[in-house]
């Protein structure tokens, strides 16, 4: 018999839980109260580490918050996991432009040009590359 496959998961388990944080952390990011979302968003990935989302969310309040090195270490971690996530590729490349890394930040671009050629976001950031 299946009657393992249909069980409901406690509410206190640690993929509820996770789960609840990861809801709460998108509310603090939308209703823009970064530094609690960093404490959230820390707190998810000392227990799951390998949170793409998460690490992507903080990466993102990092480069709003002009902590472009912070920034790309998180978003390194999470292209780990999605080689080919465009929007990390994409946030990566700025944080490195930023930075004075032009080289850096077009391989980036050259990897998102890969995955999605059309991308108006790339086509605009080789451009300020160039042109700086």
């Amino acid at each position: 018999m299946l009657f393992g496959l249909f069980k409901k998961e406690p509410k206190d388990s640690p993929k509820k839980i996770i789960s609840q944080k990861k809801k709460e952390l998108k509310k603090l990011v939308k209703d823009k109260q970064y530094q609690k979302a960093l404490r959230i968003g820390k707190e998810i990935l000392i227990k799951v580490p390998h949170e793409e989302d998460v690490l992507f969310i903080v990466g993102g309040i990092y480069f709003m918050q002009n902590k472009y090195k912070t920034a790309i270490s998180y978003l390194e971690k999470a292209l780990d996991i999605g080689q080919y996530d465009t929007e990390a590729l994409l946030l990566k490349a700025n944080s490195h432009f930023k930075l004075g890394e032009k080289r850096k930040a077009q391989d980036c671009c050259v990897k998102v040009k890969e995955v999605d050629p059309k991308n108006k976001a790339v086509a605009e950031l080789l451009k300020k590359i160039q042109d700086s």
